[in-house]
């Protein structure tokens, strides 16, 4: 099992920035990949890409945020954060941190419980 744990979440005006961080614990020797994902716009149940990390520094950001997310993981400490300047009232969602196998740990799938972040135009 794995643990995740969100925090930085808050309200910020447009054009600002707020910085998440996700700190994990347990088996991490499973995990290959960890990264965020925000709720879908206008879908409670779906999960769409912000950002990932693999072990070996593979760095996936979706279009909406390039340039404007920046996504960093600490090894030593186990937790992986995610900057985010320049922020629109479309980024307003609830963020995950999430954490994902590979190869014979393919099937593990950890999920934080989420962080909401509000951007006010």
């Amino acid at each position: 099992q794995v643990q995740l744990v969100e925090s930085g979440g808050g309200l910020v005006q447009a054009g600002g920035s707020l910085r998440l961080s996700c700190a994990a614990s347990g088996n991490l020797f499973t995990i290959n990949r960890m990264g965020w994902y925000r709720q879908a716009a206008g879908k409670q149940y779906e999960h769409e890409l912000v950002a990932e990390i693999t072990n070996g520094g593979r760095i996936t950001y979706a279009d909406s945020v390039k340039g404007r997310f920046t996504i960093s993981r600490d090894n030593a400490k186990n937790t992986v954060s995610l900057e985010m300047n320049k922020l629109e009232s479309e980024d307003t969602r609830v963020y995950f941190c999430r954490a994902r196998g590979d190869g014979i740990y393919s099937s593990l799938d950890y999920w934080g419980k989420g962080t909401l972040v509000t951007v006010s135009s």
